[in-house]
């Protein structure tokens, strides 16, 4: 495996931001990641578990942050189920780290964390998104119109979802 997976620090803030900088036209119009100091500590506090865990993709032969998966709305119980958020870095992209990270963050949630489905909601124009939760193993499930407001604007997702085995 090419990546190792870590909870990002407060540490991180300087890497972080000149990557999410760095990469604001290979987000857009997907997602809006943390760009200032305030937001990537309002992140930090947001992400804590245990509703919500964030991992960053890091390269393993540098430790270079590659990208993020976030697992949110984590809920226990009967259900066990979480959502998930993620995104590449410019100059990192279609290198499969993602693939690998995303792979990654999966596996933890089902075997530490003892999830039992994981859902990704996904833009339908946003083919590089799709076909990653695609090789990774997700199976779309469904179309939800306006369901999320990005960008200022309600926007259609197509429902992706893997369970443990």
């Amino acid at each position: 495996m090419q990546v190792l997976i870590r909870e990002p620090t407060p540490a991180d803030m300087k890497e972080f931001l000149v990557a999410a900088r760095r990469s604001r036209s290979l987000h857009r119009p997907w997602v809006a990641a943390p760009t200032t100091p305030a937001q990537f500590k309002a992140y930090l506090l947001r992400m804590q578990p245990p509703a919500n865990i964030a991992f960053l993709v890091c390269r393993r032969r540098d430790h270079a942050v590659a990208g993020v998966v976030n697992v949110s709305n984590i809920v226990r119980g009967l259900f066990r189920s979480a959502y998930l958020g993620y995104y590449a870095f410019a100059g990192f992209e279609r290198q499969g780290l993602m693939r690998d990270g995303l792979r990654a963050v999966v596996r933890h949630c089902f075997k530490v964390l003892k999830l039992h489905r994981l859902e990704a909601n996904v833009q339908p124009a946003n083919a590089a998104s799709i076909a990653l939760v695609a090789a990774c193993g997700f199976t779309k499930e469904g179309y939800s119109p306006r369901y999320l407001k990005i960008g200022g604007r309600w926007r259609d997702h197509e429902r992706w979802a893997i369970r443990a085995s």
